[in-house]
């Protein structure tokens, strides 16, 4: 190991998809060797239709809060209003930021700015847990309260929460996430960790987690699958990831201590290895 390749003779798996090129650019440029598998791709929703009704529905009712829970639904609802004309392009991004926004994370808050959006309410965390303590603190009742998902994910404890304080829940779903890898490539993925061929795989999104997972199931190795991650390094993007794996009793080694992307994951993993023994 170099200090210009601190990733030297190093082996990492990364299961991403939507940015894998530059998740991986990142790990080559240190030395890393970088086994890839694309897990799963982030698509629009199949069905435009609810959430076009979704829209005209902000536009005629309005909102008294938003809540953000990813950057990818920010980014696809604007995508999806791309082709609306001008103006009513204009009115519902205006409708949305006239009421109170809460985000789960600082993804949505970047892409929100974008749109000229502040976030007002933080969550207390990164999570939906976080989300929910944050609504805890105010007045929901009568309350018409959008929020966006990600994928399919009901989201049944928020969905519950906010009944609970006597909102009305919108939800709105701007995307899916769509398996892309043949079970093939996803089973040589898991081959590669039971067999110890991967010093550490690191996890961007809690769907690759439950995806690798549900493929090996299928193939009956589980237990091989969850013994072999013990014994590597496993890295989450942020808490999310983190709670996904412990879903799956997998603890994770390292995670970025507050900034949850891939350049401060690429740091820590830098800094686990270079007080590590050295690569072979």
């Amino acid at each position: 190991m170099t200090e210009s390749d601190p990733l030297a003779g190093r082996r990492i798996g990364i299961p991403e998809s939507r940015q894998l090129d530059l998740f991986a650019d990142m790990l080559e440029r240190r030395g890393a060797t970088v086994l890839r598998c694309p897990l799963v791709d982030i698509r629009a929703a199949p069905d435009p239709a609810p959430i076009r009704a979704w829209v005209e529905d902000v536009l005629a009712h309005g909102l008294d809060d938003m809540i953000w829970l990813t950057g990818e639904g920010v980014r696809r609802l604007r995508a999806f209003t791309a082709d609306d004309p001008p103006a009513k392009r204009q009115r519902f991004w205006q409708a949305l930021g006239a009421a109170r926004t809460v985000t789960r994370g600082p993804k949505p808050v970047r892409e929100l700015k974008q749109n000229g959006i502040d976030t007002n309410l933080p969550a207390t965390a990164p999570t939906t847990a976080g989300v929910i303590e944050a609504l805890s603190q105010v007045d929901l009742a009568g309350h018409r309260v959008g929020v966006q998902l990600y994928g399919t994910d009901p989201n049944t404890p928020l969905m519950d929460a906010l009944t609970a304080q006597g909102a009305t829940a919108l939800p709105v779903a701007p995307y899916v996430y769509a398996d892309q890898a043949e079970n093939a490539a996803v089973e040589t993925f898991i081959e590669a960790i039971v067999t110890g061929d991967l010093d550490a795989v690191a996890f961007t999104s809690s769907p690759q987690v439950r995806r690798l997972f549900k493929v090996a199931a299928r193939g009956e190795r589980t237990p091989a699958l969850t013994s072999a991650l013990a014994r590597c390094c496993v890295a989450a993007v942020g808490p999310l990831v983190a709670e996904a794996l412990a879903e799956h009793g997998v603890e994770t080694d390292l995670m970025p201590e507050s900034n949850y992307f891939m350049k401060p994951l690429v740091r820590r993993l830098v800094t686990y290895f270079a007080a590590s023994e050295p690569a072979e």
